[in-house]
């Protein structure tokens, strides 16, 4: 099995968690204060992460740039899925915000010129009736 697929099987597994404590968290605090809780989560993993490997900083302008605003996404995204969960079920809301790989394929096909195959349309299509289906 390629190194990168057993990573991506470990990343989604690990998501699995990241989309559902979130509602628990839900169930107690506000999605304001979930995040300022959550964000603070993130902080610690973080400093476990670098403490545990041999790291040193990079420091490249347009790397930095896009790992900030990489960033940056990801709390204002989290912040609409906290408020999502604090209005709805977690078995709709997360997989409906779980399709967010089709605006990376988007983004994918607009700036960095990739191709889709049928079978990959298809499947984005299948997605989008997914959606429709979850939301209904």
């Amino acid at each position: 099995m390629p190194k990168w697929l057993i990573y991506a099987l470990m990343a989604t597994a690990i998501y699995g968690f990241w989309g559902f404590f979130p509602k628990l968290a839900s169930d107690y605090l506000d999605p304001k204060s979930s995040m300022v809780y959550q964000t603070l989560g993130s902080a610690v993993g973080a400093l476990v992460i670098l403490a545990t490997l041999r790291f040193r900083l990079p420091v490249q302008i347009k790397g930095i740039t896009f790992s900030m605003l990489a960033g940056i996404a990801g709390v204002v995204g989290t912040q609409f899925l906290l408020m999502a969960l604090s209005e709805g079920k977690a078995s709709l809301v997360t997989p409906v915000t779980a399709l967010y790989p089709i605006g990376v394929i988007l983004l994918a096909i607009l700036i960095l010129r990739e191709t889709l195959t049928l079978r990959q349309v298809c499947g984005i299509l299948l997605s989008l009736v997914a959606i429709y289906l979850l939301a209904g």
